[in-house]
């Protein structure tokens, strides 16, 4: 029985950690922005320059000949 009471006192424990990091990570707006992360899937990736595709290719040819 008295094993109960160390598993309720050590969960509520753990419950008032993670209320206490929950509210902290409020405070310092980690929930501010809401809406980018939901849309920047559709953003495009940015394209490598040909400057370094075409010096890839010539480095990949070097290495075969």
């Amino acid at each position: 029985m008295t094993i109960i009471f160390v598993l309720i006192g050590l969960s509520l424990f753990v419950a008032i950690i993670f209320l206490f990091v929950f509210f902290w990570n409020v405070k310092s707006g980690q929930y501010d922005d809401d809406y980018t992360p939901s849309v920047r899937m559709l953003f495009d990736d940015p394209k490598p320059s040909s400057d370094k595709t075409d010096d890839n290719k010539n480095k990949d040819d070097d290495k075969k000949n």
